[in-house]
């Protein structure tokens, strides 16, 4: 038994009793509820919850949940978070990212950005069995270090965020499914609010099918294949086009005010493209240990991973210059039948990578309404088509609503990404290791937390200021 004096200045026992005088010896033996397997990293379901014991020889209490936690390779969580970074949104950064910050900015930004979100991303992991519990949701991270409030507040960023990404998802795919529809019929009768729709039911289709996060095992494997085939095919074109342009302009438009707040609105893009804002959800999939492996699968995101993402990026603008479009397959040119392949894989890609993101609503409402047994059990099913297409047809509904995906990027970033990914995450880390840290360290730690929390509030307001101004150029179910 392991005592943590970091958690709220007191002594907590790890296996999530307290010592005031109750029967511990008789909780102990609970075989049900928990276990003591030192030197083990196995995982033991109770009956209303579940524990472990890690390496360490710590009970961790694990939280209820209708979905599967600790059944996935670090490998196979890498390539979660993979399709998160490499998914159809890596199409729009040369306009939404390089345009608005230009080549010093742009590349500068994005090494930054790399940097920093890793870093971040770490300090979350490692507080995945803070206390002697497992916190499998962000929230109830939150909730175990702050409180009741912090908990509802973090569920509501983290919903924002979700349903923000989804909104951009479900855009993208609608763009994709316009351009290889333009592809063979110039005088296309399908606008893009008809194309938002159509995507909106096949992610609905697709949500029925997938129960949960684990479920997606082999659509990882399509998922890295359809990427593969539209990064590999806007950059091979975008080169082509490149190499035989005219000198491109790199320069930054706009007044001194609107370049202003671009800018602020493109560092929200720039964080938005490394983090999902639902890092604990991710890592409940992992097999033990859990933080070690965690750790592995953030290595090779932010390494190998984030190599494609930079690649189509960084030639889409310089083939482009300011002329780089929020969806690059519009720029490109070349065989038909080799853009209507790209325009597809992004498509379908999308698609999976939206699961992944709905995933923590999907796991909130499947709980709650303690869905169990197979998937394929007529309420479990019935409960999906209705619950999870209620949910994702609304999202559609928005997505056609308002198709401005620049900005809703931005504004992602800004509410949710910048919050729970930079100053929630240095805070906690703060709060958990006070006792431990230097005075310089707690320093950087306060640091992170002011300079995001400024970060944040600016890119709000350069969002909503973007919104703002094209809702006045397009019409609501805009034909973008």
């Amino acid at each position: 038994m392991v005592f943590d004096d970091g958690f709220k200045g007191g002594l907590r026992l790890n296996s999530g009793l307290t010592a005031d005088g109750g029967d511990i010896t008789s909780a102990l033996l609970r075989g049900e509820e928990m276990v003591v397997a030192p030197e083990s990293n196995d995982a033991v379901s109770g009956g209303s919850g579940s524990a472990y014991s890690s390496k360490d020889s710590v009970i961790v209490d694990i939280s209820d949940t209708a979905h599967q936690i600790s059944q996935d390779s670090w490998f196979q969580v890498a390539f979660v978070l993979t399709t998160g970074i490499n998914s159809a949104y890596v199409l729009g950064y040369s306009g939404t990212i390089m345009v608005p910050l230009g080549w010093i900015g742009g590349v500068v930004g994005l090494i930054l950005a790399t940097a920093i979100s890793l870093y971040a991303n770490m300090l979350v992991a490692k507080l995945h069995e803070y206390g002697g519990r497992r916190h499998i949701r962000y929230r109830d991270l939150a909730g175990f270090m702050y409180g009741d409030e912090a908990y509802s507040l973090t569920w509501a960023l983290q919903y924002v965020n979700l349903f923000m990404i989804n909104v951009g998802y479900i855009i993208l795919a609608g763009s994709a499914l316009k351009a290889l529809y333009a592809l063979f019929q110039e005088e296309s009768g399908m606008k893009l609010p008809h194309c938002i729709a159509v995507s909106g039911f096949a992610c609905i289709l697709f949500a029925i099918a997938v129960p949960h996060l684990s479920a997606l095992r082999a659509w990882l494997a399509f998922s890295t294949v359809f990427s593969t085939v539209y990064i590999v095919t806007a950059f091979v074109l975008a080169l082509k086009d490149g190499v035989e342009a005219p000198p491109r302009d790199y320069s930054i438009h706009g007044t001194t005010t609107s370049k202003i707040f671009t800018t602020i609105g493109a560092s929200a893009n720039l964080v938005f493209a490394f983090n999902t804002g639902m890092l604990p959800e991710i890592q409940a999939t992992v097999r033990q240990p859990v933080v070690d492996n965690m750790l592995k699968a953030l290595y090779f995101q932010f390494t190998a991973g984030v190599l494609p993402m930079y690649a189509v990026t960084f030639i889409g603008y310089w083939a482009y210059g300011s002329e780089a479009s929020a969806y690059l397959l519009h720029n490109v040119h070349g065989p038909v039948w080799l853009k209507a392949a790209a325009n597809i894989s992004a498509f379908l890609q999308t698609i999976i990578a939206l699961h992944i993101f709905a995933s923590p609503m999907y796991e909130y409402l499947d709980t709650k309404f303690e869905l169990k047994g197979s998937a394929l059990a007529a309420r479990n099913l019935s409960f999906r088509i209705v619950v999870r297409g209620g949910y994702l047809g609304i999202t559609t509904f928005v997505s056609a609503l308002l198709p401005f995906l620049g900005d809703f990027m931005s504004l992602t970033g800004a509410l949710s990404t910048f919050p729970l990914t930079f100053i929630l995450a240095n805070h906690m880390y703060l709060m958990a290791r006070k006792h431990k840290l230097t005075s310089l360290q707690k320093s950087w730690h306060w640091l992170n937390v002011v300079f995001f929390g400024f970060m944040s509030l600016a890119a709000a307001v350069a969002a909503l200021r973007l919104i703002a101004v094209d809702s006045t150029n397009y019409h609501f179910f805009a034909d973008l």
